[in-house]
């Protein structure tokens, strides 16, 4: 079974930097995304970021290109999440998930929770002004 583990939020100023992490294990499968989401109280969840483990494409949501880089290491089954640049909007709890690959571009579902069947516990982000 598909197990994921975040690790790395907290609390920062805006205008810093995090970075979350999100070990996986369990795959039976080459093909598979990882996907970042987030969810602020009252709102609804929103993907944040995906990468993809056969051909590492990558998706960002448009609140956070150019601020938030996904990366990942394959010899520890990490997936990185590199927040930069934050602001107080981007206070949420941050979940990392995972789902197997489809036939179609990461880039036309890596965003869209429904897809992914695997979550982590979440980790929390807070940003003060």
């Amino acid at each position: 079974e598909v197990q994921l583990v975040e690790s790395g939020g907290g609390l920062v100023q805006a205008g810093g930097s995090l970075r979350l992490s999100c070990a996986a294990s369990g795959f039976t499968s080459d093909d598979y995304a990882i996907g970042w989401f987030r969810q602020a109280p009252g709102k609804e969840r929103e993907g944040v970021s995906c990468i993809r483990s056969s051909d590492g494409s990558t998706a960002y949501a448009d609140s956070v290109l150019g601020r938030f880089t996904i990366s990942s290491d394959n010899a520890k089954n990490t997936v990185y999440l590199h927040l930069n640049n934050l602001l107080p909007e981007d206070t949420a709890v941050y979940y990392c998930a995972a789902a197997a690959g489809l036939s179609a571009h990461l880039s036309a579902w890596g965003l869209s929770w429904s897809w992914y069947d695997y979550w982590g516990q979440g980790t929390q982000v807070t940003v003060s002004s």
